[in-house]
């Protein structure tokens, strides 16, 4: 049986109008994988044991109920995927397991823009394919607080590449963790439908998603 992966992109703050696109284009990035793309929060009202991975695809503001909550707490304890991409950081501040989840909480950003990407760890599936300097343009998020010393860092913004980094010299940008039984991957990147075109940032997704539901 295919593994089965759960996108969830609820919006109640800011939408971003890429989440459509991005969803489609995940159905491509897991090829063989079945994907179920929801916006309704019953879907996480029941047991997620029939999924390899949960991903939330910039989501915003309060977007799980409190069984909702409960059940995806439960999930991944007991050894479940969850991955967060982009927005996924700007969501459910009224819950500090989430924060603990990411690994961080979105602060802001500057303009979209060109910048680059210092990969930080090469040995990943998320990474391994990328140059040691990744020319890339998103909104490149700043934190609340740096993950480092809680996360495996991926990824770094190299915030001389682009204006208005808040972050300083350490600013982690993809990382992963484990939380109880379960794998965590987050990558801050994919804010516009260009990124889900871009060959990189799809295999950057896939190796992502893969590590956090089977491993290396």
């Amino acid at each position: 049986m295919a593994p089965r992966l759960l996108v969830y992109s609820r919006t109640t703050g800011y939408r971003h109008d890429s989440i459509p696109y991005a969803a489609e284009a995940l159905r491509a990035i897991m090829g063989e994988w079945t994907v179920d793309h929801t916006e309704d929060p019953a879907a996480l009202d029941s047991p997620l044991t029939r999924y390899a991975a949960v991903l939330f695809l910039s989501t915003s503001g309060e977007v799980l109920t409190p069984k909702g909550r409960e059940l995806l707490a439960e999930y991944v304890e007991s050894g479940g995927a969850f991955v967060g991409v982009h927005a996924a950081a700007t969501t459910e501040y009224d819950w500090p397991y989430y924060g603990e989840l990411l690994g961080a909480r979105f602060d802001r950003h500057p303009d979209y823009q060109p910048g680059k990407a210092v990969v930080e760890d090469a040995g990943h599936p998320a990474t391994r394919h990328l140059p040691a300097v990744w020319d890339f343009t998103d909104e490149w998020y700043d934190f609340r607080t740096n993950p480092r010393g809680a996360v495996r860092v991926l990824l770094t913004a190299d915030e001389s590449s682009y204006e208005g980094g808040g972050m300083g010299e350490d600013h982690p940008l993809a990382w992963t963790r484990t939380q109880g039984g379960g794998r965590v991957f987050y990558t801050a990147l994919g804010h516009a439908e260009e990124a889900y075109d871009d060959p990189a940032f799809r295999a950057h997704l896939r190796g992502g998603i893969t590590w956090a539901a089977q491993g290396d």
